[in-house]
């Protein structure tokens, strides 16, 4: 029995046809996974269902439990059994996990809210889903795992009979997804109705009874999950077969691009960011760097490129000098380079359009006497954009409104635009699809033939193991060994990285 139906839905934005007659059946009580290359419509369409863009901005039905709906808020979805939880989540960090769980639906009495009634109602919500805090906690003091399972039983407690989730795991350590899909997998025991979208292909094929592939703003198909494997789900999405996921390429030289030695940082009240570490890499290398959640690979990378406020020891040598870490600033001209793993904090600015934001660390080469150069600013963008081949109706358009491999895309020719000597690329593949991502590597080897050293942090093992020379392990702050590409294997990796031998 169908619980929802989206019947002939169309979405239209400035030059842009982003829903083009979608129909999507979901049935009771099921995991069914929506899959589709980044700009395929999958979250404009979770948007139209959640009430996000009200009716009206659109044509086409939607029924739920065989009624039609006419959604004018988010409010109106939720009424109707609807709930969206986000890739980015929506919690207030400075209020406890009960104020989140009911913000805006708080239990009162005469009036007043009753907080004995609120700490207890979400402490029994939190138990549903294994969290075993107390809901007086502020949610800043949570794990991002952990804030996942409260935006759960958030929408457990609207009573709701569909739950989206929009990539749930891409910040998810490894231990994280697996708690997370337990629990959506008792959901489904108890009759709950998730709509699951993710770029993580075995996740899907794991748990998953159903899939819908949308392609460029249409529906694809929908098949039992019996039917497809990894290959299978590709094929739907891109339209062919894709094969040579990995193209690695060795363009590794023997001259040193950076080297790295008792690298040590401490912030202003002396604690260590990064303890005592010591590599080396060679222009065009790719030097992979493996490691749990919390292991320092992100904080060393930030240290590096001068993203904290603090003091250094060691040494770090970048063509044959002395670079003193100081402020992204002095990275940059030292022929640095750092794609964050969180692009929309630290790699865009999301009100602006994205000729700004690819020009923005390079705005010596658009300007002269400090008067920026439009046509240059432009022309550059334009060009770096086609060479990355970002989709959008414009370099005008407002970065925020671009799909997540799109403005990853975007930051990539950023930071192309400073012509790296060495670029740290941190987490570059996260919540993209897998075309993009394929498309990212062939990048990748673009630089190294051009002698460029790359630095690669993943946790992605496959993408690692593909694409590196060699990999570094880092647990607890510092490396713990390094692999060669013959003896990296995802055993030896995770042997490093949990201190054994």
């Amino acid at each position: 029995m169908s619980i929802l139906q989206m019947k002939q839905i169309t979405k239209e934005f400035p030059g842009v046809k982003a829903l083009d007659n979608v129909n999507f059946e979901v049935k009771q009580g099921e995991i069914h996974a929506l899959c589709g290359e980044n700009g395929a419509g999958k979250s404009t369409l979770m948007k139209v269902l959640s009430g996000v863009y009200p009716h009206g901005t659109y044509d086409g039905d939607i029924i739920i439990k065989g009624k039609k709906q006419q959604f004018q808020s988010i409010k109106d979805s939720e009424k109707a059994g609807v709930t969206i939880i986000y890739q980015e989540l929506a919690l207030v960090k400075d209020l406890s996990i009960a104020e989140n769980i009911f913000l805006g639906d708080e239990k009162k009495r005469r009036g007043l809210i009753d907080w004995d009634q609120m700490y207890a109602e979400a402490d029994k919500w939190l138990q549903r889903v294994g969290l075993n805090i107390k809901s007086n906690e502020k949610v800043g003091n949570l794990g991002v795992g952990q804030q996942q399972l409260v935006e759960i039983a958030k929408a457990l407690s609207k009573q709701s009979d569909i739950i989206i989730m929009d990539e749930p795991t891409a910040a998810l350590a490894e231990e994280e997804v697996g708690i997370l899909i337990d629990i959506l997998l008792g959901l489904r025991e108890e009759g709950i109705t998730v709509i699951y979208i993710s770029h993580k292909l075995k996740e899907v094929l794991r748990i998953a009874n159903s899939v819908t592939v949308l392609r460029d703003g249409q529906t694809i198909g929908t098949k039992p999950i019996e039917e497809l494997d990894e290959n299978g789900i590709i094929s739907l999405m891109v339209g062919r077969e894709l094969t040579d996921l990995f193209p690695y390429e060795n363009n590794q030289t023997n001259e040193e691009a950076l080297s790295v030695e008792n690298f040590s940082f401490y912030t202003p009240s002396n604690k260590p960011i990064t303890k005592d570490v010591s590599f080396k890499v060679y222009k065009g290398e790719v030097l992979g760097i493996a490691g749990l959640m919390g292991a320092g690979r992100t904080e060393f990378a930030m240290s590096l490129f001068g993203g904290y406020d603090g003091t250094q020891e060691g040494s770090v040598i970048i063509d044959g000098n002395n670079y003193q870490v100081k402020s992204p600033k002095e990275a940059i001209e030292h022929g640095l380079a750092y794609v964050s793993e969180d692009r929309k904090q630290y790699g865009l600015v999301l009100g602006m359009n994205v000729a700004e934001n690819t020009t923005m660390a390079a705005l010596d080469q658009i300007s002269s006497y400090h008067i920026l150069n439009h046509d240059q600013e432009k022309s550059k963008s334009e060009a770096y954009n086609k060479k990355m081949h970002v989709k959008t109706a414009s370099i005008e358009t407002k970065v925020g409104t671009l799909s997540g491999g799109n403005q990853q895309k975007v930051v990539l020719s950023k930071w192309l635009m400073t012509n790296p000597k060495i670029l740290i690329l941190d987490e570059p593949t996260r919540g993209i699809d897998v075309r993009a991502k394929q498309e990212i590597y062939h990048l990748i080897n673009e630089l190294t033939a051009q002698g460029v050293a790359v630095i690669m942090i993943s946790s992605e093992l496959p993408e690692l193991l593909g694409m590196s020379d060699r990999v570094v392990v880092m647990s607890n702050k510092t490396i713990m060994g390094e692999l060669s590409r013959e003896e990296a294997t995802q055993e030896e990796i995770m042997k490093l990285a949990t201190g054994g031998e």
